[in-house]
């Protein structure tokens, strides 16, 4: 797709979203996007996009000058769809980013296409009563006390340490995060794409995850990538 025509599928897509180039960069943004980061086209388009967004999850910060969803473009991988805290116009708020891989008027340019739907109220009741969830098992758990229900519980994600993962499954999850396909990682190991497929399901179960950018994020917030 021209660049051109993306910006113009976008100018008819009513959820803020935005384009990134194979540089990080915004490259296209619309009318949308304009409202809730309360920055026009004009100042969004040719900075990095991790400077605008200042995305961070559950982990920390997301967001970075050499990111996930950055190194997906290069390997044409699906970005997949996931939960982001951003910096808005009204300030912090909880969204839902889906990223759709396009590549461009020739096989070396790729865009990085961000549909953002806002999900704070949502979000913010599902951490709540994930909260309260866990108060309650703590409580039935150890027979102590329950603490007032103001009193915030800090969740913290599981640990995520290299004995917990078998020797394979980590070298497997480093060559994910670099951005390597199921069939590049069957072929760097000589194995099936059905046995990459086997260790992935053992990584996200084992790091509680549902996504392998998940898995990925959990890693590199534990220092085991």
């Amino acid at each position: 797709m021209r660049l051109r025509e993306i910006a113009e599928l976008l100018a008819n897509t009513s959820d803020p979203s935005f384009a990134v180039d194979g540089s990080a960069c915004i490259a296209a943004w619309n009318s949308a996007a304009e409202a809730m980061f309360a920055l026009s086209a004009r100042d969004a388009i040719g900075r990095r996009c991790n400077e605008v967004v200042q995305g961070t999850d559950e982990c920390g910060p997301v967001c970075s000058a050499d990111c996930i969803i950055h190194q997906a473009v290069g390997k044409h991988h699906p970005g997949g769809s996931f939960d982001l805290q951003v910096q808005a116009a009204n300030g912090i708020q909880w969204c839902n980013v889906t990223v759709l891989i396009a590549d461009g008027e020739n096989s070396t340019t790729r865009y990085a296409i961000h549909v953002v739907r806002p999900i704070d109220f949502r979000k913010r009741l599902d951490l709540l009563v994930r909260d309260l969830l866990v108060r309650e098992f703590v409580v039935a758990g150890t027979g102590l006390p329950g603490e007032p229900a103001t009193t915030p519980i800090v969740l913290k994600p599981p640990p995520t340490r290299e004995n917990i993962l078998s020797p394979r499954e980590c070298d497997v999850l480093k060559l994910l995060a670099k951005g390597a396909t199921t069939t590049a990682v069957a072929e760097q190991f000589r194995i099936s794409r059905t046995t990459v497929n086997n260790h992935v399901r053992h990584i996200l179960r084992k790091l509680n995850s549902h996504t392998r950018l998940e898995a990925i994020r959990r890693a590199e917030h534990d220092g085991l990538i």
